[in-house]
């Protein structure tokens, strides 16, 4: 049976849970609304099916669920955030809080994360960004699960990309990519729900493919593109963790259990206030959005999310008994 939630409902549900193991009530809204906001999109595998493993690494002390992000400002155009082992949100938070001022004021300013965890859909990021007027980047990397091009070592994470640009008179360009064929939350999904998965989305341990969400998981994913998928992944490492002093994807730990560290990945946003090239180039971004919008047969990527969200916002979020049963039962 499926139950429907509101976003209030949905948003109390993940916080109760999560201030239920041992994490702060601010923590948690953060948490909470982040992962709502996933639902929104469309995106499940990092939506409310989180709630379970996030609350199990908080009692476990892999996240620090008290953590209180700390900022530096190196250079006028750079911030550095510790993410304290926490949650990687409220460092996000604070991230949006600093990060566009600093943009508006230097043309470009870039924020690096490091001691951080998983942080979810990258493009509500960008996003956010690209509605206070700024072109932005996100880069994030996660516990290896991608051998290197030819290798039978997982060394990359999944690895996502994001891109937004505000558009005169209409929503936000968002492209927000994974570097894997699939998001790895897919894979989770499926195996939750007891699901098979495609064939083609991930890999047995002996780089055979297989169509069991669990031997995937044990497994490799399949990389996007093949090789470039892979040299992007690297390219992503490099200015996620490299960069940051973040755990690079073979260093870190899973995502999605309760045993080793706390995972200490990465991300970095990169935001530009388009502005400061000249007075016409909002006009000029919004042309070539307009361009592919006009072509026959053609999508402008992420479009369909605007009207999903609204519509699930409208109509509620759905939850499996089963998910509801095991969320509800962490703060009983």
């Amino acid at each position: 049976m499926t139950n429907m939630l509101n976003v209030d409902q949905a948003k109390g549900l993940v916080a109760e849970a999560l201030v239920a193991s041992n994490t702060s009530l601010p923590n948690a809204a953060s948490v909470a609304a982040a992962l709502v906001n996933a639902e929104l999109w469309g995106q499940m595998g990092h939506g409310l099916r989180r709630t379970v493993a996030y609350a199990a690494q908080a009692r476990a002390g892999k996240v620090d669920g008290h953590a209180i992000p700390q900022a530096e400002q190196p250079r006028p155009g750079l911030l550095m955030v510790d993410a304290c082992q926490g949650f990687a949100y409220p460092a996000l938070d604070l991230v949006m809080d600093r990060l566009p001022s600093m943009a508006v004021s230097q043309g470009i300013a870039m924020a690096g994360i490091r001691r951080s965890h998983h942080c979810g859909v990258t493009g509500l990021v960008v996003d956010a960004l690209a509605r206070k007027g700024l072109v932005a980047m996100m880069f994030a990397n996660a516990p290896a699960s991608m051998a290197p091009w030819g290798g039978n070592r997982a060394l990359f994470g999944t690895n996502p990309i994001a891109f937004a640009t505000p558009v005169e008179g209409d929503e936000p360009l968002v492209v927000d990519l994974s570097l894997s064929k699939v998001a790895r939350g897919k894979i989770m999904a499926a195996n939750q729900k007891g699901e098979p998965i495609p064939e083609g989305w991930a890999l047995d341990k002996d780089g055979q493919a297989t169509t069991d969400a669990q031997v995937g998981l044990d497994g490799f994913m399949v990389p996007a593109g093949d090789a470039k998928g892979v040299a992007l992944a690297l390219m992503v490492e490099m200015l996620c963790a490299g960069i940051t002093g973040a755990n690079y994807s073979y260093e870190a730990t899973s995502f999605f259990n309760a045993e080793g560290d706390p995972p200490g990945v990465g991300q970095s946003i990169i935001a530009i206030d388009p502005s400061a090239f000249g007075p016409h180039i909002a006009e000029r971004l919004t042309s070539l959005v307009t361009a592919v919008a006009e072509t026959e047969g053609a999508r402008v990527p992420g479009a369909r999310r605007h009207g999903l969200a609204k519509r699930i916002e409208t109509e509620g979020i759905k939850v499996d008994d089963a998910l509801l049963a095991e969320i509800q039962a962490i703060s009983a």
